[in-house]
């Protein structure tokens, strides 16, 4: 239930350019840090400037967590290329995985990573 002055708020897994230390991570500044996390339903791969998730098991790869509001949540939409009425249209699609601090939305990769680097270490 919202009512005035409530914000909703989301979750969001970072893995790549949105980390702390990161260029991108200036979406972030307003965004409160859960955590850390290894999800084990993602692998990484190296598109150059920066990593793409594919949904396939892996060893683990080390997200950040956090929660964001609304606002937050559609500016990383925009830096994601996340088309909400065509998701599959999008440079990235997302969806809700579960994670140590509750479910939390993650960014995927549409395109393809054929001749890509898959990333092996856990983080990029």
């Amino acid at each position: 239930m919202s009512g005035i002055g409530e914000d909703t708020v989301f979750r969001i897994a970072v893995y790549g350019t949105l980390k702390r230390g990161y260029s991108n991570h200036r979406f972030l500044m307003r965004a409160r840090f859960l955590g850390t996390d290894h999800l084990k339903s993602i692998v990484l791969y190296d598109l150059g400037p920066y990593p793409g998730a594919v949904e396939q098991s892996s060893r683990g790869v080390l997200v950040e967590v956090y929660e964001v509001d609304e606002r937050t949540f559609a500016r990383v939409d925009a830096l994601e290329g996340y088309n909400a009425q065509a998701p599959e249209h999008g440079q990235y699609t997302r969806q809700r995985m579960e994670t140590r601090h509750g479910p939390a939305w993650v960014y995927f990769y549409n395109g393809s990573v054929k001749g890509c680097r898959r990333i092996t270490r856990g983080a990029w």
